[in-house]
């Protein structure tokens, strides 16, 4: 699970060195500081997403609603994406979130994110 986050970070990740390097070449936008902030929303998610995706890893609680949070997000997006003509743009978004919110429900991640007793403590 925490794998599939780590990965749609990467992809975040990646898509805003694209956009950054759209824009440093000149690209033409409509603001240029609008587009700047875009870019920094892009790599501040994707940040988000690798802390989720640590944190995860290590079993704390409160990374299974931030998952789900941000896979209904990736939703949001990817069907219309898909909708409008974009299918392959689409489906890189849509087939990995239903895969981690499928795996979020699974009870082995949610056993694993609700340990107690010897095990180091989940928060």
């Amino acid at each position: 699970m925490a794998l599939v986050v780590a990965a749609e970070a990467t992809a975040l990740l990646g898509a805003a060195a694209w956009y950054g390097y759209e824009l440093a070449t000149g690209a033409p936008v409509l603001s240029f500081w609008g587009a700047v902030f875009t870019m920094a929303l892009l790599l501040a998610f994707a940040a988000w997403l690798f802390a989720v995706g640590h944190f995860l890893f290590r079993g704390y609680r409160w990374t299974r609603s931030a998952s789900l949070v941000a896979q209904l997000f990736v939703l949001i997006v990817g069907v219309p994406t898909l909708t409008g003509g974009l299918v392959w743009a689409g489906l890189a978004m849509l087939i990995p979130a239903l895969l981690a919110i499928v795996l979020l429900f699974d009870k082995r991640v949610v056993a694993y994110v609700s340990r107690t007793g010897g095990s180091p403590p989940a928060v």
